[in-house]
């Protein structure tokens, strides 16, 4: 481990080729994984934990206590997954009774200004945008990015490979492998350009593609035409993916730009 001028707690575990940079504090239960960069001012705070080969830039803070008053000091944690990025200022905030943790996954980006609430659960290569803020109890699934200046609602969900506009104002949950943009926020096309570069085939795209055109231009109210594409469409891992996301919806998904 190599720091200069920080206060770094005596209980604090520190993994193995940690550089910690000037004027970083790390408080008390906290995990820091090997070969991690923490640089300087940054404040890594009671409940942190920290994967491998992360980086922490200067001004952000990990691990501080929800904004939320029903929190009444419940020890809890922030987890960082391994080789995620935390940029200059972001805010995570630990969890609350609710959940117990924050979590931000693994190869994720987070980018310089954004806040990620108490109870988050932020999985695996997901993107979030400068001064992007997610509320409470948000989850973002795997390679979702959402560009900055997004606003997210408390409890939203937002899907797998999905793109947010920047500025976008989230109320609703986002489905999976969809663009969502425009004012107010609608289901604006597939993610073609994501899916190709993480691997989808023509086949797998076009069928994403025919599953939300039943979805949201056939007419259909959402529970039939869900009916329809179980009926219709070649089971698939997307198909499932989609059928389950809407189903399971707690805050309803986005509406359709036909609507």
């Amino acid at each position: 481990m190599e720091q200069t001028l920080s206060s770094i707690h005596p209980d604090a575990i520190i993994g193995k080729n940690v550089i910690i940079g000037p004027f970083v504090t790390i408080d008390k239960n906290v995990i820091i994984g090997d070969d991690t960069y923490i640089y300087s001012n940054a404040v890594v705070l009671e409940g942190a934990r920290i994967g491998k080969n992360c980086r922490i830039f200067p001004g952000a803070v990990i691990s501080g206590i929800p904004q939320d008053l029903k929190f009444n000091g419940e020890e809890t944690t922030c987890e960082i997954g391994d080789n995620t990025t935390i940029r200059e200022c972001v805010t995570i905030n630990r969890g609350t009774a609710a959940k117990g943790k924050t979590i931000v996954g693994n190869n994720c980006l987070l980018m310089a200004y954004s806040h990620t609430a108490h109870d988050c659960i932020i999985k695996d290569h997901v993107i979030i945008g400068n001064a992007t803020q997610l509320a409470g109890e948000v989850e973002v699934d795997d390679y979702a990015i959402l560009s900055g200046g997004t606003l997210v609602h408390q409890f939203s969900k937002i899907g797998k490979h999905v793109m947010i506009q920047g500025g976008s104002r989230l109320g609703k949950d986002i489905p999976p492998y969809i663009i969502a943009g425009r004012e107010p926020i609608t289901y604006s096309g597939i993610n073609i350009i994501g899916l190709r570069r993480r691997g989808f085939s023509n086949e797998q795209i076009g069928a994403i593609q025919e599953i939300y055109r039943l979805l949201y231009q056939s007419g259909l109210h959402n529970s039939a035409a869900i009916k329809h594409i179980e009926q219709t469409m070649p089971d698939s891992e997307e198909k499932r993916e989609v059928i389950s996301f809407v189903i399971n919806s707690q805050r309803g998904i986005l509406r359709g730009y036909l609507e």
